[in-house]
């Protein structure tokens, strides 16, 4: 099988890596380097291709990049000033009650 071939990879690995590509790209990366991240996180995740024909297929991964979040945004939180995040939550408060306002004139 040729470097690059897909033809292992499940419908929603597809998905899964059109998704994360998407992602990349919206925050400024190049389609192709957004591909190869995508892809690379998705072997992470699941090891490879699952489909018939390959080594271990059907085997339980555990999705390790797809738990990552929560440690760092566990530790951005908890870094953050009590002034801080007092004055983002009055932030927060204020647009909610101007959209509120201005969505209830349409």
């Amino acid at each position: 099988m040729p470097r690059g071939d897909k033809s292992k990879y499940t419908d929603k690995q597809e998905r899964k890596a059109d998704h994360i590509a998407e992602n990349y790209e919206d925050r400024g990366m190049s389609e192709k380097e957004a591909k190869r991240r995508a892809w690379a996180t998705v072997n992470k995740d699941d090891g490879g291709g699952k489909k018939a024909g390959g080594a271990g297929q059907g085997k339980h991964t555990g999705h390790p990049a797809a738990h990552k979040g929560s440690e760092k945004g566990g530790k951005a939180a908890a870094s953050r000033t009590a002034a801080l995040h007092s004055a983002s939550a009055k932030k927060a408060a204020a647009t909610r009650k101007r959209n509120a306002t201005h969505h209830a004139h349409h």
